[in-house]
């Protein structure tokens, strides 16, 4: 993969991590050999000089909604939603550090026992010290996505950009996985994201993004280097911005 002769487009991002990405090609549950892929991108990434952030969701271990559906009081749901993430976080830090990559995780959960408390402040220092912070946890709210937790995040560390790895080449108009006619954007607006539903974020999370100017670069995760190609600002997947 030829480098770009500038070098990072961006020097601090916050990469989203979906629950189902830490599960590989199972359906639920945690694949350790898909975990040690993506630390690997992060690793790259980590060498470049790149401030790194990743929330990851928790959707491989628990979908808070689904339980909704099935009875379950919302709050509780989605509190466990967040308990989920945090396990997701650890195993995705202890893959990166056997690769020699100092990392800590945050939670918006207090459990001190096996993570920091989220800090905004101390992050932004393990940031500027080379360290990988996981933010785990959600927001700490009920109600609200690890989307919204990402641009929240992304937000109040100052991150020029908030890299969302998919399982798909970007956004597009329909589902591709199916519908072999769905078309790809390659550029949206915040607005034309919130006004089409198109499904890539939810609706708190692109007005936080689009209120602070925050870029949105939507990439398949699956296809190896892909991560280091947007801190690089290659031409992949799907650019989110202003007008």
């Amino acid at each position: 993969m030829e480098e770009s002769r500038s070098g990072p487009k961006y020097k601090r991002i916050v990469l989203k991590l979906s629950g189902e990405a830490m599960a590989g090609s199972r359906a639920y549950g945690i694949d350790l050999d898909t975990v040690r892929i993506i630390a690997k991108e992060v690793y790259d990434v980590h060498n470049l000089g790149v401030e790194t952030a990743v929330v990851v969701g928790g959707g491989n271990i628990w979908r808070g909604l689904q339980a909704q559906k099935a009875g379950m009081d919302r709050a509780t749901a989605d509190y466990m939603g967040m308990l989920a993430t945090i396990i997701n976080a650890l195993s995705l830090q202890d893959c990166l550090e056997k690769l020699g990559v100092d990392t800590r995780v945050q939670t918006a959960i207090e459990m001190r026992e096996v993570a920091e408390p989220y800090i905004r402040r101390r992050a932004i220092r393990h940031l500027e010290k080379g360290r990988v912070v996981i933010f785990a946890g959600g927001t700490g709210n009920p109600y609200f996505s690890t989307d919204t937790a990402a641009s929240l995040r992304a937000a109040e560390i100052e991150a020029e950009a908030l890299l969302m790895a998919k399982r798909v080449d970007g956004v597009y108009d329909k589902d591709p996985l199916f519908d072999p006619s769905a078309k790809q954007f390659k550029y949206l607006t915040y607005l034309e994201v919130i006004e089409k539903g198109l499904g890539v974020m939810d609706s708190t999370a692109a007005s936080l993004c689009m209120d602070n100017s925050i870029p949105i670069v939507v990439f398949n995760l699956m296809q190896s280097g892909n991560v280091k190609r947007a801190v690089l600002g290659e031409d992949i997947g799907t650019e989110i911005g202003g007008d």
